[in-house]
């Protein structure tokens, strides 16, 4: 494993050896901190050398799970599995249900209004959120290394022309990737190859790829990602590093007017939101009991000395289960944002 290094003004540089890494750090040459879940160092002094390696981020898309690998021709830096953004779709049925439900009530015998989205260029919410969630991941590397290159597997799919349904299921996925390379493109350069080619190489270094998509290991899909970059920027015959970090976004709830269904008192509570007690959700914070974790929602629970007390729930940064469901604002000290956990 690489350590990242970023200069005084963190813009990144050429990764280095956990070794170097230490020295500097004792002798006062670079500050360490973490991006996202990953270890890196901030130089103090002036770089001596200003000598980049052609950096590639091999992707590899998929459905549930998805694999990222930088590397350059001297090393494999880092490799990442990703679980999928795959709730967006269910979320809006329900707010869209919800809204009719409102809409019947209020004036059932309402004249319908004409489509304002009609011939709009406008993604779905469902596949936006999966290829935004690809952009951030991208960011987030470009923040750590010096890429230069972005190698994707292009998703096609075939059309017919007299099957309806499969040009309406394959359309959402053509215009999400293009959507995605003109995004990606503004960051670095973009390369892409189709799935024969990903196996065309990985059968010609001998490597094999798990049947089993979800599981969490190098063969699964960081080898697609792998052979991707190694494609570009060469080096090895074989993978020089088969470790991986599984990331698993995190799912927020929306604010909504209130739940689903009654609960005691035909009373419907309030749910969702993106804001607990002053802390907006997913932020990593350090407990005095429970160390680092990150934050849930919350609740309110009143005293007789402090009738507006608002307790908060806090859950694991390594598993996502939840440690605590009341504890105090004031006993959690804010660290970063974030909108992921990193699983092991």
């Amino acid at each position: 494993m690489f350590v990242p290094v970023v200069d005084s003004n963190n813009r990144p540089l050429m990764p280095t050896t956990p070794s170097r890494a230490r020295r500097w750090i004792k002798s006062g040459k670079a500050t360490p901190f973490f991006k996202k879940g990953v270890f890196c160092v901030r130089l103090n002094v002036t770089a001596t050398t200003a000598n980049y390696q052609p950096i590639a981020v091999g992707i590899d898309p998929g459905s549930k799970r998805e694999g990222f690998t930088v590397k350059s021709k001297a090393h494999t830096y880092l490799n990442i599995q990703t679980h999928s953004v795959d709730w967006v779709k269910d979320h809006v049925e329900v707010r869209r249900n919800m809204r009719r439900a409102r809409r019947f009530r209020n004036t059932p015998c309402r004249q319908n209004r004409r489509n304002r989205l009609v011939n709009k260029e406008k993604l779905p919410p469902s596949t936006k959120a999966r290829w935004q969630w690809k952009l951030r991941i991208c960011k987030w590397l470009t923040l750590m290394f010096p890429v230069s290159v972005f190698i994707v597997e292009d998703v096609k799919a075939k059309t017919w022309k007299n099957a309806r349904k499969y040009n309406v299921m394959f359309s959402l996925i053509e215009v999400g990737k293009k959507w995605f390379y003109h995004q990606l493109s503004s960051i670095a350069n973009v390369e892409t190859r189709t799935g024969f080619d990903t196996y065309e190489a990985r059968q010609a270094l001998g490597l094999k790829k798990s049947k089993n998509k979800t599981t969490t290991k190098f063969d699964a899909h960081c080898v697609d990602s792998w052979v991707l970059a190694n494609w570009y920027v060469g080096g090895h015959v074989s993978p020089d590093n088969t470790a991986l970090i599984e990331i698993v976004p995190l799912e927020f709830h929306r604010r909504q007017l209130h739940r689903l269904q009654y609960q005691a008192g035909h009373i419907r509570p309030r749910y969702g939101g993106t804001i607990s007690a002053g802390f907006k959700r997913g932020s990593v914070v350090k407990h005095l009991k429970y160390g680092f974790c990150y934050v849930g929602g919350w609740q309110e629970s009143p005293t007789k000395k402090d009738p507006n007390r608002k307790t908060i729930s806090l859950h694991s940064l390594q598993t996502g289960k939840r440690l605590s469901q009341n504890a105090l604002p004031t006993d959690c000290k804010f660290l970063s944002y974030n909108s992921w956990r990193i699983a092991n």
